[in-house]
């Protein structure tokens, strides 16, 4: 038994070594990060309400099991999106995680296409669009970001999500971290 556990341990380490670095070989995420994936309507010429949720896989090796969410908007007639989201590193710069700021809606996630979870247009959107801010600005946990279990980026579109059940956002497996507020209610 005590050999069989060497070896796997053994297999496991090669593994790693072998495939981590591979991961992190990714596309150039400085200049693809900051485009358009050109899935939202232009706030130019599309002048209704709209509410997007976003995902992406996560940065580098964490993209083949996790994803990254956000959620944005633009009400009617505006010139511009907001984008809410929880962000890591920001904590590092010594800015809060959570992050609430006019931007693309539909970036790329560190040179990773985004994935659109949920899409509201005119009315609907509009219902739902102050419900949203209002559940982004009373987030518990907004300096606060852990990867593994939460809070993290996922906790906060999970957060937003029960706040505004109007949404009927299920979010996917994938989306590491979502459960975390369910596990401080109880």
């Amino acid at each position: 038994m005590k050999r069989y556990l060497s070896i796997m341990r053994r297999l496991l380490l090669l593994s790693f070594i072998l495939l981590v670095p591979a991961g992190c070989v990714t596309k150039d995420y400085r200049t693809a990060s900051r485009e358009s994936a050109g899935m939202a309507p232009n706030p130019a010429t599309n002048r209704e309400a709209v509410l997007q949720v976003y995902g992406a896989p996560a940065w580098g090796w964490r993209g083949w099991f996790a994803i990254h969410t956000w959620v944005a908007t633009k009400p009617a007639n505006a010139d511009s999106y907001t984008v809410y989201e929880v962000i890591g590193w920001r904590q590092h710069r010594g800015l809060p995680a959570i992050r609430i700021e006019k931007d693309l809606p539909d970036r790329y996630w560190f040179g990773e296409r985004p994935r659109l979870l949920k899409d509201f247009r005119g009315d609907p959107a509009s219902k739902l669009i102050e419900a949203v801010d209002h559940a982004a600005k009373s987030y518990p946990w907004p300096n606060t970001y852990k990867a593994l279990p939460g809070p993290n980026s996922n906790t906060f579109t999970a957060w937003i999500a029960k706040q505004v059940p109007e949404l009927g956002l299920k979010l996917p497996f994938s989306a590491i971290g979502s459960g975390y507020a369910e596990t401080k209610d109880k």
